[in-house]
């Protein structure tokens, strides 16, 4: 049996050198990017969710309401509390990897890198 998928750490895995920056400061950049992670991850779960709403609808195993009623056990909150933490480190990746690019900085952005090999 294989080892189970450590999901926080592969969240925070990054590429070799420094991240490129385009927008006019460092912190507008990372803002985006969360708020981009953020809206990736509320977009999939829209459609999800009405998909399993619909089909649940459709199947009479559901009723309308039933979802906003719904208060889960303890084992579901558990699992809901660590959903939460694997979700956190995917929206907010940008910047752990910022602070650890801060700590090493002997590593070359990619634009540097492109730059030394046009020459």
């Amino acid at each position: 049996m294989s080892e189970p998928i450590d999901l926080l750490g592969a969240a925070g895995k990054k590429s070799k050198g420094r991240r490129p920056y385009f927008l006019e400061s460092r912190q507008t950049e990372q803002v985006l990017s969360v708020v981009m992670a953020v809206a990736q991850e509320l977009a999939v779960l829209r459609e999800r969710q009405d998909t399993l709403e619909r089909l649940l609808e459709q199947h009479g195993v559901l009723v309308p309401g039933a979802i906003d009623a719904y208060t889960p056990d303890a084992q579901a909150a558990a699992e809901r509390g660590s959903a939460m933490q694997a979700y956190l480190a995917r929206i907010l990746r940008i910047l752990q990897q910022d602070a650890e690019a801060q700590s090493t900085t002997s590593e070359a952005s990619a634009e540097e890198v492109s730059t030394e090999l046009g020459r």
